[in-house]
């Protein structure tokens, strides 16, 4: 679809000019959220991800018998626990104010409440919950992190 200069000037017509053909739909699927949001959730999400890496790595070596790494292990549960909760401020920010994707917070919310149980789970020594969770858990933060870096396109001003 050609649109002349005219109607791409006229109030009304230049949205839909913007989003019409490939490019347009491209466009259409991009936030207007600030730098500062989309870097945000990017650097907690990638932090966040490190620290359930870390997790796995602590319980994997605890279970080989050095019992001091069960302290680590709790010590970076609550770092990992801090930096999912501020890639939920992150998702929230990119989704109302920067009018976003509303599911990068409702499936960061998902993981908040997945992290809480793995807790429980871990602290009532529930094992046989705690670490196929904590599988789920790794599963989810990755896609989440690849998203926030590879899927989530931002305009450019």
């Amino acid at each position: 679809m050609k649109i002349s200069p005219e109607a791409e000037q006229a109030p009304g017509t230049r949205d839909a000019a913007r989003t019409s053909g490939p490019r347009g739909a491209e466009r259409a699927r991009r936030t207007r959220a600030p730098g500062w949001i989309t870097w945000s959730l990017r650097s907690t999400a990638t932090l966040h991800l490190l620290g359930v890496l870390g997790q796995a790595m602590l319980a994997g070596l605890f279970v080989t018998g050095d019992v001091d790494l069960l302290r680590w292990h709790r010590d970076n549960g609550g770092f990992t626990a801090g930096m999912l909760f501020c890639q939920l401020v992150a998702a929230i920010l990119l989704w109302r104010p920067g009018r976003g994707p509303a599911w990068p917070a409702w499936a960061t919310a998902a993981l908040t409440v997945a992290e809480t149980i793995q807790v429980f789970l871990g602290q009532e020594r529930i094992l046989v919950g705690h670490f196929p969770l904590g599988v789920t858990v790794f599963g989810a933060s990755a896609v989440l992190t690849w998203w926030v870096w590879y899927g989530l396109r931002t305009e450019e001003a």
